[in-house]
């Protein structure tokens, strides 16, 4: 993917227009609009659509889910991989404290300030993704995730 802008802490959410903005808003419009008449003129026919309707929202949530819980596990990876180069022997065998919310903030720091950064989170016991990559002072940008 092409870097239209240095990602930093500000704007490194993704947002996939066609399927947040567009497919999104149809399917809770069809799930509402399905209730509705299922309510007004119940039948099975109206049940069976208010289902599907529910359904469908069950998927778009499960469609962008099962992506980004594999991306998860490619980073907890990446990032041992990573950490068991970076870090200082004494910080190595505390490689495995980390758990994958805070090896996926970590990910966002540059390798100079790595090592001091992974020291400080466990130290501190800094579970909130938030907290750790409000610390990150070299944003390294990562423009090819899900």
């Amino acid at each position: 993917m092409a870097e239209s802008a240095r990602q930093s802490y500000k704007n490194h959410f993704r947002f996939v227009p066609y399927f947040h903005f567009v497919l999104g808003p149809i399917l809770i419009v069809n799930f509402v609009s399905c209730v509705y008449r299922a309510i007004v003129a119940f039948s099975w026919p109206t049940l069976l659509g208010a289902l599907m309707g529910f359904a469908f929202l069950l998927m778009f949530f499960a469609i962008r889910g099962f992506p980004i819980a594999v991306q998860d596990r490619l980073i907890r990876l990446e990032m041992r991989l990573r950490l068991e180069r970076i870090l200082a022997a004494d910080l190595k065998p505390r490689i495995a404290d980390l758990n994958v919310r805070q090896l996926i903030a970590l990910r966002f720091a540059s390798d100079a300030e790595l090592a001091g950064l992974v020291r400080e989170v466990l130290d501190q016991k800094i579970t909130r993704q938030k907290d750790i990559k409000l610390k990150i002072r070299d944003w390294q940008g990562d423009y090819l995730r899900a």
